[in-house]
Formats: C-alpha cells, structure tokens, sequence
C-alpha cells in the first residue's frame, strides 16, 4: 500500500509544524457498532509487523489505518467517506472497478484505487484509498471542510474487502496518527493526531476461512484448511482464528448461500487465551448443497462492542 499511496503525493514546500491535533473520522459510522478498525500502520522498521501498541493490529510495510465495514450489503447500500479535516484537494482517482483483489494481478502502482489526496495546509496530507467507482465527488484545487463527503467507502485497487484506508504524510513521510512522533513500538504515545482518538482494542481475528472439515490449528496457520470450492456431498465449516481474546468474548458466525441463510452460530471464548481458533459447520444435506456462492462473516464481540470482523467465501461446483 506505501508504493500506491506514494504514488499520490505530490511533493509540496509546505513546512512541517508541530503536531497539533486536528483529525476527525474519516468515514460516516460508529466503530463497534457498523464499523471497526482492522489494522494500524506498522510502526516496526525491521521485517516483522507491530502496531503502536506493540500489538498485532497490522501488516508487514502497512501505511495507514483500515476502517473496515461489517458487511457488502453495507458498501452496496452507501458508507460515505468524509474529509477528516479541512484542507484543499490535491488529486484524485476514480477510474478503478470495485472487485476483489486477485492475487498476481498487476495494479500499475494503482493499489490504493480510487482515492483522494487532501493537503491540510499545516504540514500534513491525507489519503483516503479504496473508494467505490464513480463515488468521488471531489476535484484537484476544491477546497473541502471538516466533514464534507468525499464519496463512498468501495472494493478498489489492492483490497478483498470493503474498507477505507487512510494514510497520514508529512510531505513523503508516512505518519501513523496514532503516535506521529514514537520512536518505540511498545511506548504508549501521550498524544496523536486525532481530536477525539479512537478506542484502541488489542483482540482481533488472524484469519477465517471455508473447509470441509473441522481443521487442527497447524493446517489453519499454514493455510492448508482453507477451501475455495467444494462438492455439493462436502461438509461446510466456518472456522475462525483469534488472538488476545479474553473470557467475555464471543465469536458470532453466520453463512449464507443461493437459497439464503445457512447457519448461524455464537461460540465463546471462555477464558483469556494468546490464540483461539473456533469452527461450526454442517453436513451435506441429502440432496446436496445447492450450486453457487456462499459468503460466511465472523464477527468477534465484547460486551456490546464489535472489535473484529472477517469473512470467507467458498463455491459449491
């Protein structure tokens, strides 16, 4: 994502200032209740990952913050990406297709697809990626408020699921709003960038994923559980693997399929564990399952707050 993010910039004499808070959020929805943060920008030099937590909230090389939707129904309905601060717009794209990211394909450093780029005049821009084709109602040189519509939260560009990414940079630096000026990955910064800073959740979902089975641990780390197809006589299992859940959690599952709900399944997590993994599935009907798409989401909840969610797709052929 940096090389597609980079690829916006346009380099600008703005001076740097000191950090003073200024964002809002940047997408229309209320974290916990119909949107979450995914993954944080990777904070850690090396070639391991670390959010500014110390935590595993992000990716190797990961640049900004992923404001992940619930569900498609949600993109297809319209979540409205909104300017974080004010500022004028510096470029734009609205030319990439919303359609998952196949592995191989070659996105011409269009990764970050349909996007914005806004400069904030005290040093700092902001990317917003990942927008829905033809949403961006934006132009280079316009200048937007606090709040103003950018478009929609979309698929495009390097992405299997709907959510926005929002990169942070001060001239071609890439800053994590959450600790603008850490220089350790286990500090706890004293202050970010965000004017009302949102909750941070250490608890989260590695993976999930379609077998035919209920898998071992190893195959789900390895990846060797997963099935992107199976036979109508296949049993069909959702499996999910958590990490820091603690014993008021619970993993809710629910599948769909052609013929409408298949499943649906709460499992707990009954005491504080580094790693869960959970599964829940069902066996062939006897006229087997019916050919097409099923779509299966995770969702993983403490109290009344949703902190993750994921989903997984398999086809019956």
């Amino acid at each position: 994502m940096i090389r597609s993010v980079i690829a916006l910039i346009i380099t600008s004499a703005t001076p740097a200032v000191a950090d003073v808070s200024f964002l809002s959020m940047p997408l229309d929805c209320v974290l916990g209740e119909t949107c979450v943060i995914e993954d944080y920008p990777d904070v850690d030099p090396t070639g391991g990952a670390s959010d500014f937590h110390c935590g595993l909230k992000t990716r190797d090389g990961h640049s900004g913050t992923d404001f992940a939707l619930l569900s498609f129904d949600q993109m297809d309905t319209g979540v409205r990406v909104i300017a974080a601060a004010d500022g004028r717009v510096e470029a734009i794209r609205n030319t990439r297709p919303d359609q998952p990211y196949i592995l191989g394909t070659d996105l011409n450093g269009q990764e970050c697809g349909n996007a914005v780029r806004i400069d904030h005049g005290n040093g700092y821009q902001s990317v917003y990626c990942h927008m829905k084709l033809g949403s961006v109602r934006v132009t280079p040189g316009q200048r937007v408020l606090r709040g103003q519509i950018l478009g929609e939260v979309g698929l495009s560009g390097l992405t299997n699921y709907p959510h926005l990414h929002l990169t942070i940079t001060r001239g071609v630096e890439v800053i994590d709003p959450f600790a603008p000026e850490q220089d350790n990955a286990c500090s706890i910064p004293v202050d970010t960038l965000w004017l009302d800073t949102p909750k941070y959740t250490d608890a989260g979902l590695f993976t999930v994923g379609m077998s035919d089975a209920v898998p071992e641990l190893s195959a789900v780390q390895s990846g060797a559980a997963r099935r992107t197809t199976l036979s109508p006589q296949d049993s069909m299992v959702l499996y999910a693997h958590a990490f820091h859940g603690n014993r008021y959690d619970r993993i809710e599952m629910t599948l769909t399929g052609p013929d409408g709900s298949v499943f649906e399944h709460t499992a707990r997590i009954d005491t504080d564990q580094a790693q869960a993994m959970r599964a829940y599935g069902l066996r062939a009907p006897v006229t087997g399952w019916a050919k097409g798409d099923y779509r299966g989401y995770v969702r993983m909840i403490r109290g009344n707050e949703i902190i993750a969610v994921r989903h997984a797709d398999v086809t019956v052929e």
